[in-house]
């Protein structure tokens, strides 16, 4: 058995104090602390957090000596036990690393647990020490006696735990236990509706992907950190990490779900269509973690972006939102891809490998270099999903089951994708996986859209879309961050960084400034400062798309509408 045990060294200091017990040692015994965290793709050297690193035989002194940035080798002597200890400074409040402070503990265990080498498919157990007064522990990581245990080191490291006083609320979700942790709530919280709307997202994927049988998992734990500002999520095979912003969560007399809640409740089927979606269906490049290096993967697009796709669509299909907010919410996908020039230099195939140094890595340049697997994914999954219900033949529904039928739970390969969608379609869709998935035209998703009674529609532009620039404004400054490819903020010779000094005349201040200007298609002269010198430049006159907008289509034929009422019920 390998043994960890894990106190708060000096909450203040944000230092934990992690002790390794190793029996039977190899004379050189290779350790190493991974250097990223699966589902998040980037290395983030969580070996630089690490110190006062000493091991023990006994009373002997073992020499520990660094092979590489996150490697050690201890030379032991004999059999006896080796016992190494070390601090892990934690004040990363994302939900990828380790926090902690005199309110709070969070830890993910690739930044905190050594691995054994030669050793990661044995039982590792992990003791909790003492903890300050009121303090709890959350984490789906099976309970033995006052330990944890993992059955080996992946599953040990694929467990978070959420230390700290916090509210805890549970639920069964197709008769299997499940927790809700959330630390960092305002007193309005109201848990038991948090509860109730997230059991319905368990219910309902539950049912998508087992029908009516058992999922693959005893025990599911969500662990919410509730901030003021932040938003994300990680994935794990019996949990989930989430951080959101406190005002977003449901509160005690709330009557109607705002944009806010939404969102979480969007997070919240994400991460746990994940639970499948990745974390057992996966890509077979995955199907062992080398957790030294990037691990690369072509297929992204559709583990992250299919799980985008079904996430938004399990809350209209459970009930949560109406088809009204589901299309606004699709609309904005649509929107955030047609607004990156990167969607035609870089297929969705070619951004999933990219990752590690694209899109976890992203630049004023990234919008015009780059496209997301996450976005792009989704309308793939939506023009396939499309196309299938269109021809009568299936669903992509029917395609995620016959994937996991057809691995068992396990790793697939694009050909196995391919594969299914064949036997579900009743013909080869290679043709559209290859444009669609490794080319870089645009989806047909106008057409497909309208054969199921949603109309597609595109308002004027406002100035800020005729800019073609991103822009942020804070303490009265309009900074632009990317300067779009082809646009007219490019043609003028503006670059990200400029500030925004006036348009045609007219001071600006905010983003709302350029709203107020009128969206005419003539040039205007442009006063804009870099580097403290002021720049009298002209905007071009230019065509710009404006934002598109889905609504159901007023006139929409029965077969539009029992199509469309097929697909955003689940049918």
């Amino acid at each position: 058995m390998i043994r960890y045990r894990l106190e708060v060294a000096d909450a203040l200091a944000h230092q934990f104090r992690v002790t390794l017990t190793l029996a039977q040692p190899a004379a050189e015994q290779a350790l190493s602390l991974p250097v990223w965290i699966p589902g998040s793709y980037l290395v983030r050297e969580f070996a630089r957090h690490l110190s006062q690193l000493e091991a023990r035989q006994g009373d002997r002194a073992v020499p520990l000596v660094q092979a590489d940035k996150a490697g050690w080798v201890a030379h032991c002597r004999g059999r006896a036990a080796l016992v190494v200890s070390y601090v892990v400074y934690a004040f990363d409040p994302s939900v990828r690393a380790a926090y902690l402070d005199a309110r709070r503990g969070f830890f993910n265990g690739t930044g905190m647990f050594l691995r054994v080498h030669g050793r990661e498919h044995e039982p590792h157990r992990l003791r909790i020490g003492k903890l300050p007064r009121g303090w709890q522990v959350a984490t789906a990581l099976p309970a033995v006696g006052r330990e944890h245990e993992a059955a080996d080191y992946d599953e040990l490291v694929d467990h978070p735990v959420e230390l700290g006083r916090f509210w805890r609320g549970s639920f069964k979700a197709a008769g299997v236990p499940h927790e809700f942790i959330v630390a960092g709530a305002l007193p309005s919280f109201d848990g038991e509706r948090l509860l109730a709307d997230t059991r319905r997202i368990c219910e309902a994927q539950i049912a998508f992907w087992h029908g009516g049988k058992k999922p693959p998992f005893k025990r599911y734990v969500f662990l919410l950190n509730a901030v003021d500002d932040g938003y994300g999520g990680l994935e794990h095979r019996a949990s989930t990490a989430l951080i959101a912003n406190r005002r977003d969560l449901p509160r005690s007399g709330m009557k109607s779900a705002g944009d806010g809640y939404v969102t979480l409740l969007g997070l919240i089927s994400h991460e746990y269509f994940h639970t499948w979606n990745v974390k057992r269906l996966r890509p077979r490049d995955f199907e062992r973690y080398d957790y030294t290096r990037e691990n690369y993967t072509e297929l992204l697009w559709f583990f992250e972006g299919f799980t985008s796709y079904y996430d938004d669509l399990v809350l209209r299909r459970t009930g949560l939102i109406d088809e009204a907010r589901y299309l606004k919410l699709l609309a904005k996908t649509v929107n955030n891809v047609l607004g990156t020039p990167g969607r035609a230099v870089q297929s969705v195939a070619e951004a999933s490998f990219d990752a590690w140094v694209k899109y976890y890595r992203p630049d004023e340049n990234t919008v015009n270099a780059t496209v997301s697997y996450y976005t792009k994914g989704s309308l793939v999954a939506l023009a396939l999903d499309l196309t299938l219900r269109s021809e009568g033949a299936g669903t992509l529904d029917d395609v995620m089951r016959g994937l996991w039928a057809r691995s068992g739970g396990g790793p697939i390969a694009e050909t196995d994708i391919a594969a299914v969608l064949a036997e579900v379609g009743g013909r080869s869709l290679a043709r559209e996986l290859a444009a669609w998935v490794h080319g870089t035209g645009e989806l047909p998703l106008q057409p497909l859209l309208a054969k199921f009674g949603v109309a597609w529609s595109e308002e004027p532009p406002v100035l800020a879309q005729r800019l073609g620039a991103r822009l942020s404004d804070s303490g009265g400054l309009l900074k632009l961050q990317s300067v779009l490819r082809g646009g007219a903020a490019e043609r003028a010779g503006l670059a990200a960084g400029d500030e925004l000094v006036a348009i045609d005349g007219w001071r600006l201040k905010r983003i709302d400034d350029l709203s107020a200007l009128q969206a005419c298609e003539r040039p205007m002269p442009l006063l804009a400062a870099r580097d403290q010198r002021l720049l009298e430049l002209t905007l071009p006159a230019a065509r710009a798309s404006g934002a598109v907008t889905l609504v159901q289509q007023a006139q929409a034929d029965a077969v539009g509408r029992a199509r469309r009422h097929a697909w955003l019920g689940g049918a």
